[in-house]
């Protein structure tokens, strides 16, 4: 065994890395699955911005001053002077770079108003692209910059045809692009980029110098400080020869760009085409562009103020490094998802497994994230369960537990996952209905009611009398850490069934169920004394109960903390804590004692265990050195080695959005859910 490295030491090592925080991608524009573009290199002129799948997907933003040219974004035009990086700075809802070189001081800010509680500004697929530049104080003189998109983040793949237009829309300049054949939801899968729906860059008309569809930067001869003509403006090309770009060029020094992007429909959902629920009242591009201009100084405000107040209480509740990991998770874990709306109005939100196996709607991702939903808005906790919750309640699903999916992205048309509905091969049956049951109880403690879960309390009985069966002792099945294989005797497993229980209890409750719930809940307490007998293992609880000498993170005990059950004593948090504070490694502590990978939310899940706060802050520092160390440059990954810090598998996926659940041990839960309300 590890000697245990006391917290204060710990936290005295990774204080010093606290200051700098180096993201392993930076996201810019970051909306849902398709439209996700982030620079994966520590400066933004270093190289090409990508797609999350790595693609490239070019953004271009050079400036003049004086006549010199100098490269802000991108890796072209080669020869062209890169402007100095001066700092980054990534919050909620902002990226913000900051460059100085020859007197010039530039700040370019990346600003996605992903406000939680307003779902028309949330689900808008505009980002503003903010300048302002000065010399010592003063405006920047002779002063000039270029922004391009490329086309790149309107196809699959280069070969692609695309077609362009250019309009005047209600004092704005707009570009469009968009793939000529407009495959509308045709293919599902991981890998994959949109290529239907288009494209639009948008500026005011008062700042813009020149405004055009071009052959892009590579081919115009930027190294010799011209601009692109006007009037060259070239349509039906390929995307990926040449590189065509949407151009605008402005003077001024501060202003802003909007870059969009319109998907016209989203999701397939049982046969049927979904809208993107900004368009649920027949708005279309048009009146989405100009709202985003009309509320631009708005947003731009709010979003400054959300920022601060959020990173205030973040830092207050964990600390620096915890406040950094959270901001960075922010936008990633809204981005993996889509909220559509039914034909009846209902929002509903799909998350997709990205760089996992491509799932939509898959209930051991939904639950890891639960905690920002819970937090930030329960109300999209709700629009992910009830695509699952109606699946469940078809004739097509006839097990008696809960669904892993719902499909693959961007098709929710029936679980594909272990057999899919056709055979129980390989599916997760206490995994996923204990996962319904605690966040169906979550949903139902934050907003005050089970009014929701009501309305399919046939499934979620159901899925009651399995775990109340099955759920104690488990037997060989796999858990949502499934790339560990299936384990027989999981205690952290039996941990969810116990609370999964006790959560059923609760809503039953809550129901008018009183009989049923003193039931369940004695089922729970005497399954939580048997749990201790079981798992126990001198100073630690076991991995397997039949598997004396192992361990692991007991993230699942978390629950019974925040939801005041009580089941567990005490000590079991205590005990466990203070055990894995031994058994860390430089990047964290593993999940359990097989390998030396782990999960980046389920650390943050058990560091919340701790009852000290500085033992919460040494479980959760080495988790922001691996983000800030980490070789592999890609959108955060939540599955990584705990000694070098690679990448295993998975990015960019929505399950860190589980880092937020240390907001929700104490009063900042209420405070911020409580504005969805408003």
């Amino acid at each position: 065994m590890m000697r245990r490295i006391p917290a204060l030491i710990l936290l005295a090592a990774f204080a010093l890395f606290a200051a700098d925080f180096r993201p392993p991608a930076v996201p810019l524009v970051t909306h849902d699955p398709y439209f996700s573009v982030w620079s994966f290199t520590n400066a933004l002129n270093e190289s090409a911005t990508r797609h999350w799948t790595g693609a490239v997907q070019s953004l271009t933003c050079l400036v003049r001053v004086d006549g010199k040219t100098y490269r802000v974004m991108g890796r072209e035009p080669r020869g062209t002077a890169a402007l100095p990086g001066a700092g980054l700075e990534v919050t909620p809802t902002r990226t913000i770079y900051r460059f100085a070189g020859d007197g010039l001081e530039l700040t370019l800010t990346f600003l996605t108003p992903a406000l939680p509680h307003d779902l028309d500004v949330l689900t808008r697929p505009a980002t503003y692209v903010i300048w302002e530049a000065n010399r010592g104080g003063a405006p920047a003189g002779q002063f000039s910059i270029y922004f391009d998109a490329a086309a790149e983040l309107a196809v699959n793949t280069g070969d692609q045809r695309v077609d362009w237009g250019r309009y005047r829309l209600s004092g704005l300049d707009v570009l469009r692009a968009g793939t000529l054949a407009q495959p509308v939801l045709a293919k599902n899968g991981d890998d994959l980029r949109i290529d239907w729906g288009y494209l639009y860059l948008a500026a005011p008309p008062d700042s813009t110098k020149g405004f055009a569809g071009n052959r892009g930067v590579a081919t115009r001869g930027f190294a010799d400080s011209s601009w692109p003509e006007a009037d060259d403006f070239d349509t039906n090309r390929p995307a990926g020869r040449g590189t065509p770009v949407l151009a605008v060029t402005s003077d001024r020094p501060a202003g802003h760009f909007i870059i969009a992007y319109d998907d016209l429909y989203s999701i397939e959902y049982f046969e049927r085409r979904l809208r993107p629920y900004w368009r649920r009242n027949g708005a279309d591009a048009g009146a989405m562009l100009r709202a985003a201009e009309a509320d631009y100084e708005r947003l731009a405000a709010a979003s400054k103020a959300f920022d601060e107040e959020l990173m205030a209480d973040l830092r207050a509740v964990g600390g620096d490094e915890y406040a950094q990991l959270a901001a960075l998770a922010y936008r990633q874990t809204l981005a993996a998802h889509k909220l559509v709306v039914d034909a009846n109005g209902t929002p509903l939100m799909f998350p997709k497994e990205n760089f996992s196996n491509g799932c939509i709607g898959t209930v051991d991702v939904i639950y890891p994230s639960s905690p920002f939903f819970l937090l930030f808005n329960p109300k999209l906790l709700r629009a992910q369960l009830e695509p699952v919750l109606e699946y469940a309640a078809m004739g097509r699903w006839h097990f008696p537990f809960a669904p892993h999916d719902l499909g693959t992205y961007p098709l929710a048309n029936g679980q594909v996952y272990g057999g899919g509905e056709k055979t129980e091969t390989d599916q997760m049956p206490v995994e996923e209905s204990g996962n319904m049951l605690l966040m169906l109880a979550a949903l139902a403690r934050v907003e005050g009611n089970a009014d929701f879960a009501a309305r399919f309390w046939p499934q979620i009985s159901q899925w009651a009398a399995y775990l109340k069966e099955k759920g104690l002792d488990p037997e060989n099945q796999l858990s949502t850490d499934d790339f560990a294989g299936h384990l027989a005797h999981n205690a952290n497993l039996s941990i969810k069934a116990i609370l999964a229980l006790r959560s059923y209890a609760l809503l039953c409750d809550m129901t008018g169920r009183k009989q049923e719930a003193e039931a369940y809940n004695a089922t729970a307490r005497e399954f939580a004394r048997k749990w201790q007998t079981l798992a126990g293992d001198g100073d630690h609880y076991r991995l397997a109960f039949d598997k004396p000498g192992t361990w692991s993170q007991k993230y699942n005990l978390v629950w019974d903390k925040l939801l005041g059950f009580g089941l567990f004593s005490p000590e079991i948090a205590r005990t466990e804590v203070a055990y894995y504070l031994g058994q860390q490694n430089r990047y964290g502590l593993p999940l359990d004692n097989r390998r030396g990978y782990t999960k980046l939310d389920w650390i943050v899940w058990t560091s919340t265990l701790a009852g000290k706060n500085e033992d919460f802050r040494a479980l959760v520092a080495p988790a922001w050195r691996f983000a800030n160390e980490t070789p592999t440059r890609v959108p955060l990954s939540d599955w990584y080695g705990t000694t070098n810090a690679k990448q295993s598998g998975f990015q960019a996926r929505s399950v860190v959005g589980g880092v937020f659940i240390k907001m929700l041990d104490g009063p900042t839960w209420q405070k911020w859910a409580g504005r969805a309300g408003r």
